[in-house]
């Protein structure tokens, strides 16, 4: 136990910069969700194409190889690129910012299916309600759109959410320094892997159970008046 004590400031500093990376992912991710949403849903023949492609190759290739792929042949293809034309120097690709876009990409592929799942079962008889109202599109969206969306999509939302937290301990891999990082470099030095790993155990379970009381409350704040089958 004084082993951990003496190195709870690493852990911390890892915690936070673990915690910093999933809201990071989550911005990414929610991005490319609505956005490739939109595209499966529109009648463009080219936004449905790219969309589906593009949850079709999340889908079939596993997270660790994409964030080698993107750390390491993607910085080697443009420092390769850079040499040739001579348009730009050296580039190095950050660690904290190959993590984070990776997860965004990889989770942005379920959050797609996601959005438009829940954008699908909103009735339409009340977006046509709105029109004939008079409701602008801007207020159909924040009125009716908006508030179904966010109570359809939350139940598989909170899944990606837990998914998307879980995976930011593939950073490590790239030498991020993450809780996963500081944990194992600890566990190593003092030969008590462990004990450290059961902390990295206790510490997501603890970041899990407060994602699920958050966005619980947020669920049952949207479910505010609708009666259940």
């Amino acid at each position: 136990m004084e082993t951990v004590i003496d190195y709870s400031p690493a852990i911390l500093r890892g915690t936070g910069v673990t915690i910093f990376l999933a809201i990071c992912s989550l911005m990414v991710s929610m991005s490319l969700g609505l956005i490739a949403a939109w595209g499966k849903l529109s009648s463009s023949p080219i936004g449905s194409r790219v969309a589906n492609s593009y949850t079709t190759l999340i889908r079939g290739v596993p997270d660790l190889v994409l964030m080698m792929l993107i750390y390491f042949g993607l910085q080697r293809l443009l420092n390769f690129v850079g040499d040739y034309t001579g348009l730009w120097g050296y580039i190095e690709i950050n660690t904290f910012v190959a993590g984070f876009v990776t997860i965004g990409f990889v989770i942005g592929a379920y959050m797609t299916e996601t959005f438009r799942g829940a954008i699908l079962a909103i009735p339409r008889g009340q977006i046509e309600a709105g029109i004939a109202c008079g409701m602008s599109k801007s207020l159909i969206f924040r009125r009716i759109i908006w508030p179904h969306l966010v109570r359809l999509a939350l139940p598989s939302f909170t899944n990606n959410w837990l998914v998307l937290l879980k995976t930011t301990a593939l950073v490590s891999v790239i030498g991020q320094k993450d809780l996963v990082y500081e944990a194992f470099t600890a566990g190593r030095s003092t030969r008590q892997l462990f004990t450290f790993m059961f902390v990295v155990l206790i510490i997501y379970l603890i970041m899990t159970a407060a994602s699920q009381t958050a966005l619980g409350l947020v669920e049952r704040r949207y479910n505010v008046g609708v009666r259940r089958a």
